[in-house]
């Protein structure tokens, strides 16, 4: 018999004052070739496109920097198909080229992808350039793409040699961009972090109005990287299925897929939809007598005060969200492993919702 010892991996974020500066984004590699996929919007930004290459032309790096149109919709096989190619026109060093992926999660989660797959595994580097970006989708070691009408239904585990988050790329998101990624910051606040909670609550309007490029904005931001990080590097290939980090992703995988195709409805973002699920498993805590009144009353006042919205048709239809359970159930391994706080920054897990208890609490709401 053989042993074979699970691999070490580590999960590096960096958090330079000026990206553009410093060497961090060439991490890892010897070689002067780089190939760059960036988020298509941004780089049409004229501030965004001199400084990603000046940057490369500053350091003598012979770079290939690709464009991609990543919204929710075209994280598909198609796209996926199509920076493969790319990768493989480019001539890859297997070990001494890190692909670079510069902007949002959609691309950073399908770059990543490619990178897992592409002759067993390349090296890669995420630099987010969004909100939720920063605190959601560029940690971790998730890949994934979208498939079978189901969210991030076929990926890998492949974290990146490393994250690097520099805060200057907010200056120029649109507003609606960070009302999406509170959804995130809320989610982890609610279930993990109190403090967080009460200091999002006290500067709430100020981070929105500065576009969170204010002192206050820097705490908010490491506060959520750091409770999502302590919730995913002891679970990183999530061996544990007991994830506090799913809270708010229970509910909203299906309806958030289904609002893109449905053109009678509003168009879910992910923060927007993973906000509707937090508020409906607050709900659920609250019904069960788990948690106060004052508690639900509390997180539905920081929602609304961040500019998301506490409806939508799809959360108000029972079999839409018991089918959503259900599924979750199967990424579960049977289980539901629902998670809903118990107190301000504090979570448990449930097991035995039914769709009986669905139709009750949609009904509470609507009385």
């Amino acid at each position: 018999m053989h042993k074979i010892c699970d691999q070490k991996v580590s999960l590096q974020v960096m958090f330079p004052s000026d990206i553009f500066t410093t060497k961090d984004i060439l991490y890892g590699g010897s070689s002067n070739r780089r190939i760059v996929f960036v988020d298509s919007f941004l780089y049409s930004k004229k501030i965004w496109k001199e400084k990603i290459t000046n940057y490369f032309n500053t350091f003598k790096i012979n770079v290939v920097i690709i464009p991609i149109d990543c919204s929710e919709d075209k994280k598909d096989l198609e796209t996926l198909m199509f920076i493969l190619g790319h990768i493989e026109r480019f001539n890859l060093l297997r070990r001494d080229e890190p692909i670079i992926a510069i902007g949002g999660g959609v691309l950073l989660d399908i770059v990543a992808f490619a990178s897992s797959i592409f002759r067993r595994g390349v090296p890669y580097i995420k630099v987010p350039t969004t909100l939720l970006g920063m605190v959601d989708a560029g940690l971790g070691a998730k890949t994934s793409i979208n498939h079978f009408g189901r969210r991030n239904r076929i990926g890998s585990y492949f974290p990146p040699i490393t994250t690097i988050v520099d805060k200057q790329f907010l200056s120029t998101l649109d507003k609606t961009e960070i009302t999406y990624a509170l959804g995130e910051i809320i989610k982890i606040a609610v279930i993990k972090n109190k403090k967080l909670f009460m200091y999002l609550d006290n500067n709430l309007e100020k981070c929105l109005t500065k576009n969170f490029m204010c002192n206050e904005a820097n705490y908010i931001i490491s506060e959520s990287i750091n409770s999502m990080m302590e919730e995913l590097v002891p679970n990183l290939w999530e061996k544990n299925l007991k994830r506090l980090v799913d809270f708010g992703h229970t509910f909203s995988p299906i309806p958030e897929m289904k609002s893109l195709e449905d053109d009678n409805v509003e168009s879910l973002s992910h923060g927007q939809a993973v906000i509707l699920d937090v508020l409906l498993s607050s709900k659920l805590s609250l019904s069960r007598k788990i948690i106060s009144q004052d508690m639900y009353d509390d997180i539905v006042n920081v929602v609304k005060r961040s500019g998301l919205k506490t409806t939508h048709p799809y959360f108000e239809d029972p079999y839409i969200l018991w089918d959503s359970l259900l599924d979750a159930c199967k990424h579960r391994n049977g289980d539901q492993n629902l998670p809903i706080p118990n107190a301000v920054g504090s979570g448990i897990f449930v097991n035995d919702v039914s769709l009986n208890e669905i139709k009750e609490i949609l009904n509470e709401s609507r009385c």
